[in-house]
């Protein structure tokens, strides 16, 4: 099949290589420009560039889709489908009605939960069991297209954004594959009006922690924003990160460690404890609590976050 390619990230690129790997012709990539990267801040192309180059594809980088000379792009290709994934721009109404049979999107939840820019990271901050793939023909509206298929996948108790991401991409490349085989035959599912969610940006904000909030939230957006904003905050006035924790039973005063142990450090926090399990120093790698306290004294009774 005749069809272009519209990503950006890794969970992209691993749905452009099955395609290809499938054997669909994929005469066009529309990815987003190059960004800095690195200590460096060099000009770095994204995973689907880069993926693309290395197959000899074509590969263009507008800045957005709205105006003539990117739309003239999408037209002169006569595609059949536009596949999308993670791209990052929005997709007008013209270019929608370009592809002969339409643009289908892959997105990391079951529709209509996690309509949005982060379906990864709020369904394991809420407390989710379950999220997954689903395949969608696009419209104009965020993430309301039919659904033309729905791939769930568990969220374990220690799942972070990367595992779960990971899980997801691999979910997602087996899915548009499975779609674009049988693309006829699939039915176009209305989604419900009910249990709609939308999935906000993450905000690097909100990787501070409130030790004021209960400690299974705390723990959840620890797991959440890992790897990006991540969840930090102060110990001895210096910067700290927080990579895993667990809620714990009990009662302490939010931000004040109430025991430390080879297991972790103990934290009161609104409603519960939490037990810091790998954590950063300024500067420093990541560590299991038992390597940080060996070079970090943290003892009970020091406060957090100040």
């Amino acid at each position: 099949m005749k069809l272009i390619f519209a990503g950006t990230p890794v969970f992209a690129a691993r749905a452009l290589e099955a395609i290809l790997d499938a054997g669909h012709d994929v005469a066009l990539v529309l990815t987003q420009p190059d960004r800095p990267a690195g200590r460096g801040m060099k000009l770095t192309p994204s995973p689907v560039k880069a993926l693309a180059q290395s197959r000899g594809l074509r590969v263009e980088q507008p800045l957005s889709l709205k105006t003539p000379e990117a739309q003239a792009l999408v037209a002169d290709v006569g595609a059949e489908v536009m596949v999308v994934a993670a791209y990052g721009l929005i997709l007008p109404a013209a270019v929608l009605a370009m592809p002969a049979r339409g643009c289908l999107n892959i997105h990391a939840s079951l529709l209509p939960r996690w309509r949005g820019a982060a379906p990864i990271q709020r369904a394991i901050e809420s407390g989710d069991a379950r999220t997954g793939i689903t395949i969608m023909q696009m419209d104009v509206g965020l993430d309301t297209g039919a659904m033309l298929s729905t791939h769930p996948v568990d969220i374990g108790p220690a799942d972070t954004a990367s595992t779960l991401h990971d899980a997801l991409a691999q979910s997602g490349a087996r899915a548009i594959v499975e779609a674009l085989a049988d693309l006829d035959a699939l039915p176009r599912t209305a989604q419900p009006e009910e249990g709609v969610t939308y999935a906000a940006k993450v905000g690097k904000e909100e990787g501070r922690i409130d030790w004021t909030l209960p400690a299974d939230l705390l723990a959840r957006r620890v797991r959440a924003f890992n790897p990006a904003p991540g969840c930090h905050t102060l110990l001895a006035g210096a910067p700290l990160k927080v990579w895993m924790a667990e809620a714990l039973e009990g009662r302490g005063e939010p931000g004040l460690v109430a025991r430390v142990d080879a297991d972790g450090v103990v934290v009161g926090t609104g409603d519960g404890l939490l037990r810091l399990t790998i954590m950063q120093a300024a500067g420093g790698r990541r560590l299991p609590a038992r390597d940080f306290l060996a070079g970090h004294p943290v003892a009970a009774g020091m406060r957090l976050g100040v």
